[in-house]
């Protein structure tokens, strides 16, 4: 069967389904995702596949083992049971200025907290991601997985815009900083 080349191909879902080429990194992320309690930050310049390695994380977290099939993690000893998995992409997130950004990650978790059958009461953005994390676990009895993708986009858009732009990449860097904190 022919193989495609992945251009712009930022899902594993669709990666896998998609008869794209696809080189197996799965021993690698097994190594990374069995650390318990392990945090990771993950800095590569644009265009190097750090889209498709959160959506990788987030199909093995959540159990997709028939994407895996033919993968060196199929055959590990990986636990393949489901966690709920908190994915934001800032490429979704509106952040022309702080209040807007604030706003639409509050949005963003209000909509994760409905998929999931939780209301958050909270209009504070920490407080309202500290919540969603805690019900999560409460209603699932299981670790949360928090996947963020695009993370500097709230700062990076607005650079090179003089010192309007400036100012505005400070002021949604501080919502970040409230936000990540967490």
């Amino acid at each position: 069967m022919e193989k495609f080349l992945p251009i712009s191909v930022q899902d594993f879902g669709q990666m896998i389904g998609g008869n794209f080429v696809y080189v197996d990194k799965t021993r690698y992320v097994y190594e990374m995702a069995r650390i318990p309690q392990a945090y990771y930050f993950l800095s590569r310049p644009r265009r190097f596949g750090k889209s498709l390695l959160v959506s990788t994380l987030k199909a093995l977290f959540e159990s997709r083992k028939e994407l895996f099939k033919g993968l060196w993690i199929e055959n590990s000893d990986w636990e393949w049971k489901p966690y709920p998995v908190i994915t934001i992409d800032f490429n979704g997130i509106k952040s022309s200025n702080a209040k807007a950004l604030e706003r639409s990650i509050l949005i963003t978790l209000d909509q994760i907290a409905a998929e999931h059958g939780i209301a958050l009461k909270s209009d504070l953005l920490a407080n309202k991601f500290i919540a969603l994390i805690l019900e999560l676990q409460a209603k699932y009895q299981e670790k949360i997985v928090v996947l963020i993708d695009e993370y500097d986009k709230p700062i990076i858009t607005h650079l090179g815009e003089g010192e309007a732009g400036l100012q505005k990449a400070k002021q949604n860097r501080a919502v970040l900083k409230e936000f990540f904190l967490v």
